[in-house]
Order: structure tokens, then C-alpha cells, then sequence
């Protein structure tokens, strides 16, 4: 693949993290009752940028954790018997019961990952509400899945593919698409 053009620099993927925070405690009226669950790699550290956002912002901690899904491409292995993406690890530390659970991932595209996350997240308890948070949307559903927070809309082809990379597994910030 060869890349067709940035996206997402540095300074906007920054921009958009914050507007997001912003969004999450505005919409939610505060932070007390929310749990921000990144889904592994990316979305993890998303939401680990998000949480320190919102601490900025708010003066105290949210609540965080963890799911780490494996999807199922050519280039990755497991998945399980119905074809649908395969949770590896849950690492959320509180209880969900009652809470609103914000997912967190770094591109939202066929909707198959978050699905996978809301019925690991179904399966440790009864949150009051499951909100997702995306940096890309980049459309092409195959469920009706849809973001409640998006740092970015990028309408794409199917033959096209968002690169994300983070400082913490790239070493550098940066949205790219790729044909």
C-alpha cells in the first residue's frame, strides 16, 4: 500500500483528543459516573490521553480500563467460531454495574470490534450505557454501530486503509490513508 495522503498530524490528533474530552464531560454532565475503556492497541492509548484530558480539565481522575480484542485479518490470527473478532484480555478494574462505559478505539470502520466490546463488556456487568469514542470514522458499516464522539470523519474506499500512529507504539502522532 502506498500512502495517499496525511489526515492527522500531531497538533490535530491532539486537537481532536481534547474536543472529545470536552464533549464526554459535557455530555455526560461530569465524570463521576464513567468509565473510559480503551480497546487494545490504539484505542488504549487513546483513552489513556483521553483520561489525562479529562483530569486536566475536571481536577480529579476518571475511572479507566482495558479490552484487548483480536481482530480477524489476514495478518492476524484468532478468531472465534462465528467469525466475529475474539476478546483476549478484560482490565477493568471497577465495577461497571450502573455506569456509563465510554469505548475508545482508533478507527471505526465494518463495526465488528465494538461489537466484540460490548458483549465483553455485557458479559462483567450491567452498565446504565455503552457510548463510543473514535479518532477516525471512516465509515463502511456492516453493523448499525454509529460513534457518539469522533475526532475525525475520513469518507474512504474499500480498497483504501487509515494508518493511525501514536508516540507510544510508532514513535510519532500522525493519521495517514493508504491505497
Amino acid at each position: 500500500m502506498v500512502e495517499k495522503a496525511d489526515i492527522l498530524d500531531e497538533q490535530a490528533m491532539a486537537r481532536a483528543i481534547t474536543r472529545i474530552a470536552h464533549e464526554i464531560i459535557e455530555r455526560n454532565k461530569g465524570i463521576d459516573d464513567i468509565i473510559l475503556v480503551g480497546i487494545k492497541t490504539r484505542g488504549a492509548f487513546i483513552a489513556k490521553r483521553l483520561a489525562e484530558k479529562v483530569e486536566k480539565i475536571e481536577g480529579k481522575a476518571i475511572k479507566t480500563g482495558e479490552l484487548d480484542i483480536t481482530l480477524y485479518r489476514d495478518d492476524l490470527s484468532v478468531k472465534n467460531r462465528n467469525k466475529e473478532p475474539l476478546v483476549q484480555q478484560v482490565d477493568i478494574e471497577h465495577s461497571i454495574e450502573g455506569q456509563k462505559v465510554v469505548l475508545v478505539d482508533d478507527v471505526l470502520f465494518t463495526g465488528r470490534t465494538v461489537r466484540a466490546a460490548m458483549d465483553a463488556v455485557m458479559d462483567i456487568g450491567r452498565p446504565a450505557q455503552i457510548q463510543l469514542a473514535v479518532l477516525i470514522d471512516r465509515g463502511h458499516r456492516e453493523l448499525p454501530i454509529r460513534s457518539d464522539y469522533v475526532g475525525k470523519n475520513i469518507p474512504t474506499s474499500s480498497n483504501e486503509r487509515i494508518v493511525v500512529e501514536m508516540k507510544e507504539s510508532d514513535g510519532k502522532d500522525r493519521v495517514a490513508i493508504h491505497e
